[in-house]
């Protein structure tokens, strides 16, 4: 028997509140519907504790490193671990007798060992980032009996994404990449960070770029340079996990990148990195990264 056992008994006699009501919730994996609202929940996902944040919910516990800043010295975050994104603590999280556990992204392969102690929902966010992110607000909002709040917020995502588009109109191509050390990753439209074409309306400077791959389309500077895109957006892995390293900065600065419209005119944008990589699609990190470009192409 798991050592945990005893504590699954426990959470599941505690496992929902009895004057609940179910509701139903779009998730990553279809509709679900569960007793609402939940009164203890974990999440193991930056993104859902980003938005529920923002929805002024705050989770028993949280896994070992939340990585986004604004989340990192949130006071009212620092709670509790469980265990990491790749790797739960269970018998720790069947102490807590969560009515509800939250996976996503990272966390989402985890999703059968964690409801061993309590119903789980994927709220993975994936490529149509925009339109994932606010159904997961609309999907808290219901759950939580905070839809008015979860529409506010949607609508504030909505107000800053038509600023956004206003200012790129006509301001020419992009290329958006991601530095890992000394290695560049260029995505195009369709993939995990497609979505910034989409709100900025630039087009990508490479037309044919796979959206196939998470980790992206390999470039070298001489590629970069053929490109010549007008505006290079810029994540760096290394800075969003906090590694040390060769940062994006210095892989990029080489003649050849130097030579190209985005360097020449200081169009060369540093995105919020853990917001991108870690959080994206939480609401505090999508409203960080559109502010990082707003502020960009506004200038």
């Amino acid at each position: 028997m798991r050592p945990f056992a005893a504590a699954l008994f426990t959470s599941a006699m505690l496992a929902f509140p009895a004057l609940a009501e179910d509701v139903t919730i779009a998730t990553a994996q279809g509709d679900v519907t569960l007793p609402a609202p939940p009164a203890n929940v974990v999440a193991f996902d930056v993104a859902a504790i980003d938005s529920l944040n923002a929805l002024g919910v705050t989770p028993a516990a949280v896994p070992d490193q939340l990585y986004v800043p604004a989340l990192v010295e949130n006071e009212a975050l620092k709670l509790d671990t469980v265990g990491t994104l790749f790797e739960p603590d269970l018998e720790k999280l069947a102490g807590l007798a969560p009515d509800l556990i939250i996976v996503g992204g990272r966390s989402a392969a985890q999703k059968d060992a964690v409801a061993q102690v309590a119903p789980a929902i994927n709220m993975t966010i994936g490529p149509d980032l925009i339109g994932d992110a606010k159904a997961r607000i609309d999907a808290y909002g219901s759950l939580f009996a905070k839809s008015e709040d979860a529409a506010k917020l949607n609508d504030s995502i909505d107000t800053r994404l038509a600023e956004l588009k206003a200012a790129g109109e006509g301001k020419g191509t992009a290329l958006v990449l991601m530095t890992n050390g000394p290695k560049i990753a260029a995505y195009g439209t369709g993939s995990r960070f497609g979505w910034l074409h989409d709100a900025t309306g630039m087009a990508p400077a490479i037309a044919d770029l796979s959206n196939e791959d998470r980790h992206g389309n390999a470039l070298t500077p001489e590629a970069i340079a053929d490109a010549n895109p007008d505006w290079l957006l810029v994540l760096d892995r290394g800075a969003a996990v906090g590694e040390e390293g060769q940062s994006a900065e210095a892989t990029l600065k080489t003649p050849l990148i130097e030579g190209t419209t985005a360097w020449q005119k200081g169009q060369v944008v540093y995105l919020p990195a853990a917001e991108m990589y870690i959080g994206g699609g939480g609401y505090g990190s999508l409203m960080s990264v559109t502010d990082a470009l707003l502020a960009a192409l506004t200038k």
